[in-house]
């Protein structure tokens, strides 16, 4: 019996969150067959993480035409476009129904390994490109498979590595031994067990970004029904006037929103600021609390608990014999990074890429979603869509098709380059209007994950 040729092989996608599960309703309409694993037990595991925050995007701008297409015959009600979901809600009415459609083209319990070039590690040449992918996987239960594959799509995200409390992008001392009362969400203060950690309690909150406003805005909730909740509030830089984000003029009003509750809660004294402190090291003291130590070190005074949103970063872990291009900086496409590098990136909108931005010198095998994004703080589901329509086109032979732009991004109203933002003394940018991050989608709990509502 003959080895089936490489385009009768599948496309492997992994992780099945949003733009997973897109990727293989694109690669079904172009009659190419997916394989989707996805590591958690169920679609969107890493979503349902943060099931409790509600995402900035409304419905309109978090589903997918074209795997909508798919769930219409199942008698699948699209939600109201104008409506906010939580992450519960894009799971359980969107993602989990897209995923039961795909049936058995999904695999859950499904831990990608390992990606690589059938009998080729990543210093071969020879026929390298002629060679099929063999993904390595591990199944729940323990048991190791290959699989091989005609082009890999890896959508797994960042969510599984949250950015530690180190300035400098490494834990800060003593961050490792004092875990259990160190949290890289945003709190469910639902939950009665989480409520009961930050009632009454001295909570620092380490991040600059939409998850932190949404950490600040539910511990000032909090404060209001229970005494001795505090919150304070980690900055490197300064607070200037776009620390709270676009505010009204954001184009996306439910994120302008969360950051005008955090402002609330700083000026109603639920919250206090420390300002260009750049955390070096976190003690204990006497009484067993713990005390952030900056770099100039300044010591903060005692709280009880510390939530970390600094954001995500890729795990390439998996893929270390695939010749990836990645800028130095970001971990991101190359081609991509300079759209998105908020070290330059000031103002205006990131605008919709494709599988130019997004080869890289491995053939057929591509980053896509949060995890495109690399250490990038923004993003949006709308973007991920995209991507995968350009890249199933590319994979299906249709070029035309892929390098075609089939969307339009809203501007987020948000400006400053974050080159800036480690400047305790930085002013906003004075340079045109509009601005800079997208908004997330995937980023959407991002920093903690279910914080960042974004998407």
């Amino acid at each position: 019996m003959n080895a089936p040729t490489t385009d009768q092989l599948p496309v492997v996608v992994v992780g099945a969150g949003p733009v997973g599960l897109a990727a293989a309703a694109h690669l079904m309409e172009r009659g190419l067959e997916p394989l989707v694993l996805e590591s958690g037990p169920s679609a969107g595991t890493a979503v349902r993480a943060w099931s409790h925050v509600r995402l900035f995007s409304p419905w309109a701008e978090v589903t997918d035409p074209t795997a909508e297409k798919l769930l219409a015959p199942t008698g699948w009600n699209r939600p109201d476009g104008a409506a906010y979901p939580t992450g519960a809600d894009w799971a359980e009415q969107y993602l989990q129904p897209l995923a039961d459609v795909l049936g058995d083209t999904v695999r859950y319990g499904t831990t990608v390994t390992g990606v690589a070039r059938a009998g080729r590690d990543r210093i071969v040449d020879s026929g390298r490109d002629e060679q099929p992918f063999t993904v390595h996987i591990q199944l729940a239960d323990g048991r190791e498979e290959r699989i091989t594959a005609r082009a890999v799509i890896d959508a797994s995200g960042t969510w599984s590595t949250p950015g530690p409390m180190g300035a400098d992008g490494l834990p800060a001392l003593g961050e490792k031994t004092a875990a259990e009362c160190i949290s890289y969400r945003v709190p469910d203060l639902g939950d009665a067990a989480v409520r009961a950690r930050y009632a009454g309690k001295r909570t620092a909150v380490i991040g600059s970004g939409a998850s932190a406003f949404t950490a600040l805005a539910y511990l000032a909730d909090l404060a209001k029904e229970e005494d001795g909740t505090h919150a304070v509030w980690i900055l490197r830089r300064g607070i200037s006037a776009n620390t709270y984000g676009g505010g009204e003029t954001d184009q996306l009003p439910a994120r302008g929103a969360l950051g005008l509750r955090a402002k609330a809660a700083v000026e109603a004294g639920h919250a206090s600021a420390a300002t260009g402190f750049r955390t070096q090291a976190v003690e204990r003291d006497a009484d067993g609390q713990l005390v952030l130590v900056a770099e100039d070190g300044r010591r903060l005074d005692p709280v009880d608990e510390v939530i970390v949103l600094t954001g995500f970063r890729p795990d390439l872990s998996f893929l270390s014999e695939i010749r990836l291009g990645l800028d130095e900086r970001l971990q991101a496409p190359t081609a991509l990074a300079p759209l998105i590098d908020p070290n330059v990136h000031s103002c205006g909108t990131v605008y919709p890429h494709g599988v130019n931005e997004l080869a890289h010198p491995e053939q057929d095998v591509y980053l896509v979603g949060m995890k495109s994004y690399g250490r990038a703080p923004t993003f949006l589901a709308m973007t991920g869509y995209e991507q995968v329509r350009s890249i199933t086109a590319a994979i299906a032979g249709d070029r035309e098709a892929a390098e075609r732009v089939e969307l339009t991004l809203p501007e987020t109203g948000v400006c400053g380059g974050a080159g800036l933002f480690d400047d305790p003394d930085a002013a906003p940018s004075s340079q045109g209007g509009g601005c800079c991050a997208a908004p997330a989608t995937l980023q959407i709990g991002i920093g903690a994950p279910a914080a960042s509502g974004g998407c």
